[in-house]
């Protein structure tokens, strides 16, 4: 039998078994949650149009699964509305809020008022890799909602990845689903989801570093006006 594999055993054989005996998505998440723990697992979820789509397939094989949602404290409400309408929609799902250890007048008084602005990559090191840091400790592996198509920086993931920064094993199930894919499954079954889509926001973020976009491309609407393409959860 294959042993759990953990960011410190990780070997190329490992990752080659799991691939071949797991073909598609649904393999990937039963493999998941048959490998590790409740304790030793969670879905660090955005609740995007990708996000609603993974939790109603966990749930689908984990109704006990835990998810977590990085609040800056900076998201839209329509974010915030969607979140109680999935805890409505999956009540034995475990859905937290996981805030930063320090307010945002805290950050104001401490870096300057706003610190997305002036420094966004510190803003976001503050308000969501250093959650996720806590989120993660003491877990083996965390489920990410990564898709191939959506960038560059992304093409070369995996089902299952070493993640280097968060010392975890990072499943991402999702990695060949195109935009198509993910609004095919939302409309066929009727998941709820952020109106701000409606409104030509493809890709929602916190509310100030998130505009509308205009030139189809889904990741264009953030961090406008920057050079910057990820939070950094995401860059090694």
């Amino acid at each position: 039998m294959l042993d759990v594999i953990t960011y410190e055993n990780w070997s190329e054989e490992k990752f080659k078994e799991v691939s071949q005996n797991n073909k598609d998505y649904f393999d990937i998440l039963k493999w998941a949650y048959n490998t590790y723990s409740t304790e030793d697992i969670v879905y660090a979820c955005s609740f995007g149009a990708e996000g609603v789509v993974l939790t109603d397939l966990i749930y689908k094989v984990k109704k006990e699964a835990r998810i977590i949602f990085l609040d800056t404290g900076l998201h839209f409400k329509e974010t915030y509305e969607l979140i109680e309408k999935m805890k409505q929609r999956y009540p034995t799902l475990i859905i937290e809020l996981k805030k930063p250890s320090i307010s945002l007048d805290q950050q104001s008084r401490e870096y300057g008022e706003e610190l997305w602005r002036t420094n966004p990559n510190l803003c976001c090191q503050i308000r969501k890799i250093e959650p996720l840091k806590e989120a993660l400790a003491g877990t083996r592996a965390w489920i990410s909602g990564l898709r191939r198509e959506q960038g560059p920086t992304r093409v070369k993931t995996e089902y299952i990845n070493k993640d280097e920064k968060f010392k975890n094993i990072k499943i991402c199930p999702l990695i060949h689903w195109t935009w198509e894919d993910i609004w095919n499954y939302i409309r066929l079954n009727h998941l709820p989801y952020n109106e701000l889509h409606d409104q030509q926001y493809p890709s929602i973020g916190c509310e100030p570093c998130t505009k509308q976009v205009l030139n189809g491309d889904l990741r264009s609407g953030r961090w406008v006006n920057s050079d910057k393409i990820e939070c950094g959860i995401h860059v090694q």
